[in-house]
């Protein structure tokens, strides 16, 4: 179990940044080029790379490059798992943690 509280933390950091959250949001409607997400930011390429590594590394989102340009998209089945682990940690169920504190 402490491996779920480790692994959602890892994601919560990962898009706890505005501005990463911002990025998960645009991505949310489909795979975009790193050109076109730096549009939308008043960012240089460098840290546009820095978040996107966080992102990466935290597994919500997938990378693919195609000759020159660098595409990202969300990965659903992590942020879909987290959604679940989310609602898991936050729901009363009957061998909730919190019985065992008793």
């Amino acid at each position: 179990m402490e491996q779920i509280y480790i692994d959602t933390a890892k994601i919560l950091k990962a898009i706890s940044d505005p501005k990463r959250l911002r990025i998960v949001d645009m991505l949310s409607c489909g795979e975009l080029c790193a050109c076109k997400i730096l549009e939308a930011f008043h960012i240089t390429q460098p840290t546009l790379s820095h978040d996107m590594k966080v992102l990466i590394e935290a597994d919500v989102v997938h990378v693919r490059r195609e000759g020159k340009n660098i595409y990202y998209s969300l990965n659903q089945e992590c942020l879909s798992s987290f959604e679940n682990t989310l609602h898991d940690i936050t729901t009363q169920k009957e061998n909730c943690i919190c019985h065992a504190a008793k």
